[in-house]
């Protein structure tokens, strides 16, 4: 007997059929990224977990300091894969033969790039150590190895995106996720620790990249010397400066305040302080995913003289119904939840944690109001970011090394940055624009929350 209804004709292979249909759909397409990316977050929970009780809390206190300093650099190589999949969208809709053509000389000159950056920051690796306030050298040397690591993977996922090979771009994301554990647990395991850690999420960048030059390579054309498109990198990355400049800022208010608390802190507050930031982040997560409905809907409604406000105060609703009972349960039982995430000796936080979210839902909402201020190409709120991280830094080194009136002093900044910002983009109204001036998603680092 034949059940009705389950399948459009009453078999499996029209299910097969539709769900293949699905696939290869704009709508499937977009879900297997945010899938992706879904993964990707939560596999650098996981690494969060598994480093703080395999590093312990001073350990992982420089972890999260070098974690947080590559963090800071993510955002132009974020920009050129948007930059990049945006150019190769155009040519090969306009038709052009040569599409791509300059692909493999970007990558070869960031290549070479990436030596010299690598040449300088190992003989600078004592200096970098004492910026930052770690001891494990070597890991401060690669982290702006690891950031340069980034943008070639970061290019290389544009151009896949640009020739419409989203599967093997999503699977990047979720492999270069996985790998960053496999490698930091193998090179702990020799003795290289901290430093090993982190190199293991440069690692899994290299392997990643040179996993995806084969079929990058079975959609390029043949290298064309006469063409000038390679040698347009830096246009790319310039054509998106004023987001660039503002995502970096952006980050650095994220950012900072636990490099700062690893000066000022005994090691053990220090890596219980960068737990607590990690779960504080956890509403980020919402605010990234609404940030991908926001701007391009914010960008629709002006280019057709709509009021665009309404969707963003819609999405900031929605922060607030989550992050109040985040704040809530963070000041209820705190504590015991660290605890049994990270471990008991990373509790030292535990007073500091529901400022902590409180601090984190405030920078969801200045997120959330960057993103939309983006999308209408207004660009006048950068200087409350820059303020905002000046302040943030003198603050919290005149408090000094206690955590909980660092939470607090973090969670006023956050507060005064985040209504400012809002009142910028509550106050314009936008004008009726033409559709080739609708803004696309400005970059953001994959790795936000981590």
């Amino acid at each position: 007997m034949r059940v009705r209804g389950i399948f459009p004709s009453g078999g499996p292979a029209d299910a097969r059929t539709l769900i293949t249909a699905l696939k290869r759909s704009d709508t499937g397409r977009a879900a297997g990224m945010g899938v992706a990316v879904i993964a990707q977050n939560l596999l650098a929970l996981v690494f969060t977990i598994v480093f703080a009780r395999v590093l312990g809390a001073t350990g992982y206190g420089s972890l999260a300091v070098l974690v947080s300093a590559f963090i800071i650099l993510m955002v132009p190589g974020s920009a050129l894969q948007i930059a990049v999949a945006r150019r190769l969208s155009r040519e090969r809709a306009s038709g052009a033969a040569d599409a791509g053509v300059g692909v493999r000389r970007w990558l070869a000159l960031l290549a070479i790039a990436t030596v010299a950056v690598a040449l300088v920051a190992i003989p600078l690796r004592s200096v970098i150590g004492a910026i930052i306030n770690v001891d494990e050298l070597w890991g401060a040397a690669a982290v702006p190895v690891t950031a340069m690591l980034w943008v070639i993977l970061c290019v290389e996922r544009g151009a896949l995106q640009g020739f419409e090979r989203y599967r093997i771009v999503a699977l990047s994301i979720v492999g270069d996720a996985g790998l960053r554990i496999v490698f930091a647990l193998l090179l702990v395991g020799v003795g290289l620790d901290v430093s090993g850690a982190f190199v293991g999420t440069g690692l899994a960048f290299v392997a990643v990249a040179l996993l995806l030059l084969a079929p990058l390579g079975a959609e390029l054309p043949p290298p064309d010397e006469r063409s000038a498109g390679d040698a347009r990198l830096g246009e790319l990355l310039m054509g998106a400066r004023v987001p660039v400049l503002a995502l970096t800022l952006l980050l650095a208010i994220q950012e900072l305040h636990v490099i700062v608390v690893k000066h000022e802190a005994s090691g053990d507050a220090a890596g219980s302080y960068a737990v607590a930031a990690v779960a504080a982040k956890a509403i980020i997560w919402i605010a990234v995913g609404l940030g991908l409905y926001l701007v391009p809907e914010a960008a629709r409604r002006a280019a057709v003289g709509g009021d665009t406000r309404a969707i963003l105060l819609r999405c900031l609703s929605l922060i607030a119904l989550a992050g109040i009972p985040m704040v809530l349960i963070y000041a209820v039982v705190g504590k015991p939840l660290l605890e049994a995430v990270f471990g008991e000796d990373l509790t030292l936080a535990s007073d500091a944690l529901p400022w902590l979210g409180l601090a984190m839902v405030l920078l969801a909402c200045t997120y959330l109001s960057v993103q939309y201020l983006l999308a209408l190409h207004r660009y006048r709120f950068t200087w409350i970011l820059g303020a905002a991280m000046v302040v943030e830094v003198g603050a919290l080194v005149a408090i000094g090394d206690d955590l909980t009136q660092v939470a607090i002093a973090l969670m006023v900044v956050q507060a005064l940055c985040a209504g400012a910002v809002l009142s910028l983009a509550l106050r314009w109204r936008p004008a009726p624009r033409a559709p080739d001036r609708v803004a696309e998603p400005a970059p953001m680092a994959a790795s936000l929350v981590e």
